[in-house]
């Protein structure tokens, strides 16, 4: 059965539907458009000279035609021309020149525009990619990565042909068209209103596809997200996908998607290829209308057979810029529809953001108070329901309790990672609102349950806390959390190469790695969560004979639900369903028989 056809396939179909399709249903925006050519504000001066050339090419390209009918008139017709063969070769040679100045001016422009639409173009990624870096977690809590990618290279590559060749071609055409008209309008002006009638008919049928093609070509690039969400989610998901046997079906799946795609870009390319054919039929009408009333014109002698072949020149000169005008147009919708969506992630604001001017958190002491903490991931639905919590300077507190109590929300408020809908958050009686998030999150070391590492040597990924350490620092660091030895086992040791997400180190290496991350960047405040949860038995104890030294003079936080790791902790937090029900040291909680009490049993019965 297709994945496009049943119920599991539409319910995962339906995971990549975001606010991005509502973009289908916004009209053309002119001031997007001038927001998009802004990018190329830095590069004006340089486009000066490729503008100037321009010029040239095109004013060399109008003469062609204009001298030809001087050769005919003037030299070959038999009636009235000179028949002077010297003043034929000078024209000839006069033509060569303007062909070659011609030559000269377009290769200069075709080069040079080139290198400047491909710097507006590093620009612009640059620019979305420093965005998105500092958008908040909910950003991303929303979108698969696969969404977020799509907007930095395909849609941005989308644009890379306007940039490029586009916008000056655009400016030529227009200049070129102008003086054709000009022109024409100059040597006749009956023939030239003549060939002319069928231009409005032309445009009055082009305007009726603008609509239908701006709309599937963002139909096109919203298909090709979902493609790529879900690719990025089937790479990072495939040991799933084969120890459940489900290629055949996650394949059905992509076919089904792939499918999808296929048919919106054959809409989206049929609608675009509308544009030849209608420009070619008005062309033809056009070249009747000049030799059926321009012959007759030439019979009656009220125009030189000279001035038909330059009206049929600059015929052709002229229908050849509305094609690539029409062609610019609908890559001009191809290249809104992509804008709209790269604008879409660079108009998104931080929910966590600074102050303005907050100055930067000075050095800490580590003293943490949470005041009366409410929070909310989902609205009415609240994950933290008025939490208190105080931590004194050098103290650990362990947090525990049930998946969904609220253990991790309160590790990401503390990181500034989210802000609370109601209370405070004070490290030192600062409100942490109130600082800068580099400030803050430099003194804050955490290690993470679903521990990265990043693809680069074993060393990068130690030091990536603290770029400036030194070997030795990198070394004691690893060696303080026994991670020394099975580094120095490995084929270059620390210059060892390891891919995205370490899948060459055992889940337990991968976690040291982390820890010893988090404690070479020496922060005041640690955050351990769930740290030890994939380290064997052996490991961890020797983990925790390191963590008394480590956590000295430090305020740590530690999640857990291996509750035997943090019974040495200064004060254990029991949290359910985002309240604190219990709170005391280890000794004291088991003796109140509580909650507490029933997760130890639970843990030594199992």
């Amino acid at each position: 059965m297709s994945a496009g056809t049943n119920v599991k396939g539409r319910s995962r179909n339906e995971r990549f539907v975001y606010q991005d399709d509502e973009a289908i249903e916004k009209p053309f925006n002119w001031s997007q458009l001038r927001r998009l050519f802004s990018y190329m504000k830095p590069y004006r001066k340089q486009l000066m000279p490729v503008i100037a050339m321009m010029v040239v090419g095109t004013l060399t390209r109008l003469s062609i035609p204009f001298l030809m009918m001087l050769v005919i008139d003037g030299i070959i017709d038999p009636q009235k021309g000179s028949g002077n063969k010297l003043e034929l070769v000078l024209m000839g040679m006069a033509m060569l020149v303007l062909y070659g100045i011609q030559w000269a001016a377009n290769t200069y422009r075709i080069k040079h525009t080139s290198i400047i639409g491909q710097k507006v173009i590093f620009d612009l990624r640059q620019h979305l990619f420093q965005h998105i870096q500092q958008l908040s977690f909910r950003f991303y809590d929303k979108r698969p990565a696969g969404s977020v990618l799509v907007r930095v290279t395909n849609d941005v590559n989308a644009l890379q042909d306007l940039f490029t060749n586009g916008v000056v071609n655009l400016l030529m055409d227009c200049i070129q068209l102008v003086g054709i008209v000009i022109i024409l309008l100059m040597l006749n002006v009956k023939l030239g209103l003549a060939i002319m009638i069928t231009v409005p008919l032309m445009f009055i049928v082009s305007t009726s596809l603008r609509k239908r093609i701006r709309f599937a070509w963002q139909d096109v690039r919203m298909k090709q997200s979902r493609i790529n969400a879900h690719l990025n989610e089937s790479i990072q998901g495939m040991k799933v996908t084969q120890a459940f046997v489900q290629e055949k079906d996650n394949m059905n799946f992509f076919n089904g998607m792939n499918g999808i795609n296929l048919k919106s870009w054959n809409k989206a390319s049929a609608l675009n290829q509308t544009f030849g054919p209608v420009i070619e039929v008005t062309a033809a009408i056009g070249t009747c209308i000049l030799f059926w009333y321009g012959s007759s014109l030439v019979q009656s002698t009220a125009i030189t057979v000279g001035l038909l072949v330059a009206f049929a020149n600059y015929m052709g000169n002229f229908w050849e810029p509305i094609n690539r005008l029409g062609q610019m147009y609908a890559q001009l919708l191809i290249a809104m529809a992509s804008s709209e969506r790269i604008f879409e992630f660079i108009d998104e604001k931080p929910t966590v953001a600074e102050a303005e001017q907050a100055p930067p958190l000075p050095s800490i002491r580590g003293d943490v108070h949470f005041d009366n903490i409410v929070f909310e991931y989902e609205k009415g639905r609240p994950a933290l329901k008025g939490i208190s919590l105080h931590a004194k300077a050098g103290q650990s507190i362990a947090l525990v309790g049930h998946t969904g109590s609220g253990k991790s929300t309160i590790i990401n408020l503390l990181c500034r990672f989210y802000d609370p809908v109601q209370g405070r958050v004070l490290i030192d009686g600062t409100d942490i609102r109130d600082v800068t998030i580099s400030s803050l999150r430099s003194q804050v070391g955490i290690v993470m349950q679903d521990t990265f590492i990043f693809g680069g040597s074993i060393r990068d990924n130690i030091r990536y806390g603290r770029l400036d350490a030194t070997h030795e620092e990198i070394v004691a660091a690893a060696k303080a959390v026994n991670a020394h030895d099975f580094i120095m086992g490995l084929p270059d040791g620390y210059d060892t190469q390891v891919e995205e997400r370490g899948n060459v180190l055992s889940m337990g290496q991968r976690q040291l790695l982390s820890f010893a991350r988090a404690l070479l960047a020496d922060p005041k405040i640690l955050i351990l969560d769930e740290a030890t949860a994939s380290i064997d038995t052996e490991t961890e104890l020797k983990i925790q004979e390191a963590l008394k030294t480590l956590l000295e003079g430090r305020t740590s936080f530690m999640i857990a639900h291996r509750l035997s790791t943090i019974r040495h902790a200064d004060e254990i937090v029991v949290l359910d369903h985002g309240e604190i029900v219990e709170q005391g040291n280890h000794e004291a909680l088991m003796s109140r028989r509580g909650v507490y009490y029933g997760l130890i049993e639970a843990q030594y019965r199992f």
